[in-house]
């Protein structure tokens, strides 16, 4: 039994349907009734994942928790309380609770990737406070993960999530922002974009929580894995997308960062991304023709 927390989000959903599909038994938390993925084997739960209170019910039974609950574009308090002290209440619960893994649905934006930062892996340095606020209490919320000891923790850490869905950043809700004002992004045309397919990362998140990965965490430690597909280029992104949407992509000449994120470690657990970056573009692409 897997609990996943947003589990009608972009991400959590697709979790659910790869977890059923491979028949094992999910418990799908949502905060409104009638959200979660409809599919045998997903039992919906309703209620707020960091409701103190009901941690213990949510996680009662279970055997890995799967968290990818990230309040996006809210203000920096609220993003603190559910993703920073939320996500680490839920865990610490589930270890009280004798759950034996947790797996964290982070994100590379943790890291620093200023223009003259390299090649980026799990080793290196984060972003400093100014970073933002998603990627500054994500950063906080996986260093209080790394001080919770008593449970497995995988801290899962993708770059640009991309693949259809009405939530999607990069496939719906940037898309939308561009056609509205297409100043709206202006990256350099080399600044390197990294990215993975929410399918490929579903499949990841599930060997993980099911432990088909291989070799996997070691028992009882913290473990941060990148999980990215081969880096492109604002160019590969922004310029199919601008084309469909019949608008003129604007670009920048500021330094940008054309480092990659290395993802050897997910890879050594077995994973390997399927859905390439053409796949992925046209994917999107067809989406936003049948508007």
């Amino acid at each position: 039994m897997i609990l996943v927390t947003g589990a009608n989000g972009f991400v959590g959903s697709r979790l659910c349907h790869e977890l059923a599909d491979r028949e094992v038994e999910v418990r799908a938390l949502v905060r409104r009734a009638g959200t979660a993925p409809d599919r045998d084997g997903v039992t919906e739960v309703v209620g707020e994942f960091d409701d103190p209170d009901a941690a213990p019910g949510f996680v009662d039974g279970v055997d890995a928790v799967v968290t990818t609950v990230a309040p996006m574009g809210a203000d920096q308090e609220t993003q603190h309380r559910v993703s920073v002290d939320g996500t680490t209440m839920l865990a610490a619960v589930a270890r009280d609770a004798g759950v034996g893994r947790l797996v964290h649905v982070s994100t590379c934006a943790v890291y620093d990737r200023d223009p003259e930062q390299g090649d980026v892996d799990e080793t290196s340095a984060y972003v400093d406070d100014d970073g933002g606020a998603y990627a500054v209490t994500k950063r906080d919320a996986d260093l209080e993960l790394a001080e919770l000891d008593g449970i497995t923790r995988v801290l899962v850490r993708p770059p640009a999530i991309m693949g259809p869905g009405p939530t999607s950043v990069w496939n719906t809700l940037r898309p939308a922002r561009l056609e509205e004002d297409p100043s709206s992004l202006a990256p350099n045309p080399d600044q390197t974009f990294a990215w993975v397919h929410v399918d490929d990362l579903a499949r990841f998140l599930a060997d993980v929580a099911t432990g088909v990965a291989t070799p996997g965490p070691a028992d009882g430690d913290v473990t941060a894995v990148n999980v990215a597909a081969p880096d492109a280029t604002w160019r590969d992104y922004l310029e199919p997308v601008a084309t469909a949407l019949g608008v003129e992509p604007t670009w920048s000449d500021e330094p940008a960062w054309t480092g990659r994120i290395i993802a050897e470690r997910a890879r050594s657990w077995g994973w390997t991304p399927t859905v390439t970056l053409e796949q992925a573009i046209r994917e999107l692409v067809d989406d936003l023709d049948d508007r």
